[in-house]
């Protein structure tokens, strides 16, 4: 059976990004490995084994085109209400608060934050099959 270990998204400032998701998500660099040309960098937190790789190209300087292909990156959290202040508060760039019922019973309460990148992450509370 797979196991799920990484996502990969290329970023233009690597530490913008770091800061990005350290302060939103508690990730910390986990490993830093250079190459000629580029770098990899993967970023975790004692939640899961999960990681996301940023990529960061040299000599890139202008923004990439995401695109109408990428959707979205998703963490869960325990209170989505508490961590959408907590991303207000720091400056980050969130939307509204959404609680999305299904068949008359609540399936998720969620908001989205997005990178320096651009890039969309769904912030999910727990519960149901967001665990």
């Amino acid at each position: 059976m797979a196991k799920l270990i990484h996502s990969m998204i290329r970023v233009l400032d690597e530490q913008r990004s770091l800061d990005f998701y350290q302060k939103a998500f508690g990730l910390a660099v986990a490993e830093r490995v250079p190459f000629d040309g580029f770098t990899l960098i993967y970023l975790a937190n004692p939640e899961t084994d999960f990681e996301l790789e940023l990529t960061v190209n040299a000599g890139r300087d202008t923004p990439y085109d995401l695109g109408d292909g990428y959707g979205h990156l998703a963490v869960s959290v325990e209170d989505a209400a508490a961590e959408h202040r907590r991303f207000t508060d720091l400056g980050l760039t969130v939307g509204k608060l959404v609680e999305m019922p299904h068949d008359g019973k609540p399936f998720a309460r969620f908001f989205f934050a997005t990178d320096p990148d651009g890039y969309k992450i769904e912030v999910l509370e727990r519960g149901g099959r967001f665990k």
